[in-house]
């Protein structure tokens, strides 16, 4: 336990030690008896009294600490110092149970905030020197022992491991990295020393951009934690001016019976006492996003929790989103027999992703010499004394050749010695996971999936038909995605927008819910996005909405429990029928329940 929770706890022990041995003492007389009462009262809440009068004198009083303290302090003053003790105890008790529920659920949030490195090994000439990681710089190589955490981004250059990349990805198996595979900042080597070259400074690494989100993720309240917040102020003084009418109406008309009215309206102050509410609700918020962190996600508040539980439509940006943005050849149209390892050839000197994909395919025995590039139609080469350009509709019509209909995402034209030899068809590849997020949205409820996408209608169709989308659009600058998100926000939809690049932040910030892919994608993605996939898997969405409706639904059970208690108990303490035993389970029995309640919010699953 926390020093708060060890104070609270020790406050219990003291005042239920006096409160038993007060009952015990009854047998040598009332005096004694009551003397360790009242000890055992202010034993158990001194800090709860101090804390009443401290609000009065700032003007500010109308809390659960007001009422508690109002509410046994004039059961003190009617001579009922067993009840008044019993009620401090009960409402400490509670206080104990919200202190560690908070403390659990922040855990699983704090959990994702241990990431930061302690310390960077930079090696200067042979000899690894300890530094903070922020003095890390570019291009510096740096020195990783086993059970230490990676400073900064950076690729391996030297070493093989494991490591963990659990509190970034949310990938629970650890992942065998070797010379020249990147590293996450925040990461931990399990095994192995590993050289690694800095590709970042921390302030803009991995785990800095995450650590910045958790700072700002509990920020942003979602609705129904804000109408709890409004109901508690106007509630708390309403019930102290209605608990005062009780004690004082009432008896001028049923013959001056002051006490046992003054009895009725204390019962009535202890079941109103709204810590249930003001407690469980945002707790389960609380809960919800670190359920949402467990899974490799951050979601920025309880706003974005209980949007995204709402949502009915989801859509997709395509490439980078739904697709990798890598190529792959899937069919080669030839007149020639050895036509893609000469085209391969050509294509080796080049970086386009296009070039990279066909050059993978050829005989690497294949070599280009002459190597001529055609800027907006296609690249010349010489390979094995054959004259070889590849390129598109643009290069053949410019040599007077005709491009045959292709059906295909993206076609690549080969001509061959001046004559026209065939043609590659290439297409990009569906993310892994984005077959499966689909079809969990459509369990979910989601009954509207679409993809806006720039791309030309023929790649765009071949996307939303193999991932059984809605709908989609095609051709589209980053204006006509922002018109067609706001016109379907427009008709009353809840819309959330998934997306990583640069171009896709205004649509971002204008759905319902962005939902930005990956933790180190685009800053601007992330900074405008309201849920964040760290690990770039689109299976994460429909688990993240799990976990928002279970949390909606959580928070709206411990609302209406709540209430109904509360109100039938008050009801009942107005005739008499409530005792105080009973307004302790209405007020503490209840908070600790709704309490209960809420952890069930912080599942991952």
């Amino acid at each position: 336990m926390n020093k708060k929770q060890k104070r609270i706890a020790r406050q219990i022990l003291i005042g239920l030690l006096l409160f038993l041995c007060g009952i015990a003492a009854e047998h040598f007389g009332s005096v004694v008896s009551n003397v360790l009462l009242l000890a055992a009262w202010i034993g158990a809440g001194y800090n709860v009294i101090w804390d009443a009068f401290g609000k009065i004198k700032a003007k500010k009083p109308f809390d659960e600490e007001f009422l508690m303290t109002l509410a046994s302090g004039c059961a003190v003053l009617l001579g009922d110092f067993s009840e008044a003790a019993a009620v401090m105890i009960f409402y400490q008790v509670g206080e104990l149970f919200q202190s560690i529920a908070v403390e659990r659920s922040r855990k699983s949030v704090a959990e994702l905030m241990d990431l930061r490195p302690d310390v960077a090994y930079i090696l200067k000439d042979g000899v690894a020197e300890e530094a903070d990681p922020e003095d890390v710089q570019v291009g510096d190589l740096l020195l990783v022992h086993p059970g230490e955490r990676i400073p900064v981004d950076g690729v391996i250059v030297e070493g093989a491991a494991s490591v963990d990349t659990s509190k970034i990805t949310g990938e629970a198996v650890p992942v065998d990295v070797t010379v020249g595979d990147k590293v996450l900042s925040g990461c931990i080597n399990l095994s192995g020393v590993l050289t690694v070259r800095a590709e970042s400074e921390f302030a803009s690494s991995t785990v800095a951009h995450i650590l910045d989100l958790m700072d700002s993720a509990s920020e942003g309240r979602s609705k129904t934690e804000a109408l709890i917040t409004r109901f508690s102020q106007k509630y708390t003084p309403s019930v102290v001016i209605a608990a005062v009418i009780l004690a004082f109406i009432p008896p001028l008309f049923t013959g001056f019976n002051f006490t046992t009215w003054i009895h009725r309206a204390l019962n009535f102050l202890v079941v109103s006492c709204p810590c249930a509410l003001v407690i469980s609700v945002p707790l389960a918020f609380f809960g919800g996003m670190g359920g949402v962190s467990k899974s490799g996600m951050i979601a920025k508040g309880g706003i974005a929790l209980e949007n995204l539980a709402n949502i009915d439509t989801v859509v997709f940006d395509k490439t980078g989103t739904l697709t990798t943005g890598e190529f792959r050849v899937v069919r080669v149209d030839s007149q020639t027999e050895d036509l893609l390892d000469l085209v391969a050839a050509v294509e080796r000197v080049s970086h386009h992703p296009i070039a990279k994909a066909i050059a993978g395919e050829g005989r690497q025995s294949f070599e280009a010499s002459d190597v001529q590039e055609i800027p907006g139609q296609g690249i010349r080469a010489v390979v094995n004394g054959r004259s070889v350009m590849a390129g598109n509709q643009r290069m053949l019509a410019s040599m007077g050749l005709e491009a045959p209909e292709i059906d295909g995402a993206t076609v690549v034209y080969a001509v061959i010695d001046g004559s026209y030899a065939g043609a590659i068809v290439l297409e990009d590849t569906i993310k892994d996971g984005a077959s499966e997020c689909l079809q969990a949205l459509k369990k979910h409820g989601v009954k509207r999936t679409c993809m806006l996408t720039g791309d030309r209608e023929y790649a765009a169709k071949l996307v939303a038909d193999k991932l059984s989308l809605t709908d989609f659009k095609h051709s589209l600058l980053p204006q006509d995605k922002l018109e067609a998100v706001k016109k379907m926000l427009d008709e009353g939809r809840k819309v959330a927008f998934v997306g990583d690049g640069v171009n896709d932040a205004p649509v971002l910030t204008m759905a319902t819910v962005g939902v930005a892919m990956g933790g180190v994608g685009s800053d601007a993605a992330v900074e405008a996005s309201d849920l964040v996939l760290l690990k770039d898997d689109l299976r994460g969405l429909p688990k993240a909405i799990t976990i928002a409706r279970r949390t909606l639904a959580i928070a709206k059970q411990n609302i209406a429990f709540a209430l109904i208690i509360k109100f039938g108990v008050m009801l009942l303490s107005i005739p008499g029928i409530a005792n105080m035993w009973l307004a302790v389970f209405a007020d503490v029995g209840v908070a600790i329940l709704c309490i209960l309640n809420s952890f069930r919010a912080m599942k991952s699953e």
